[in-house]
């Protein structure tokens, strides 16, 4: 998932997207740890849009905080 789609979503949006993102990693890891992946680098990406979401909510909680 690209950065500027990211930003362009709401809060709301993302924590919904935070928290499937959170569930399709976890299935990733339980099928690399029992039966192997097809595309192992999957986990890495879904791993780097966790973090990127997880930047854009911190960016915005410190934007509202200072305009408080």
């Amino acid at each position: 998932m690209k950065i500027n789609k990211i930003k362009e979503m709401s809060s709301p949006e993302l924590e919904k997207e935070l928290s499937e993102l959170k569930t399709e990693l976890f299935k990733l890891r339980f099928s690399l740890a029992t039966h192997g992946l097809d595309n192992p680098m999957r986990i890495k990406e879904v791993r780097k849009d966790i973090a990127r979401i997880n930047t854009v909510l911190t960016e915005r909680k410190i934007a509202e905080s200072k305009n408080a």
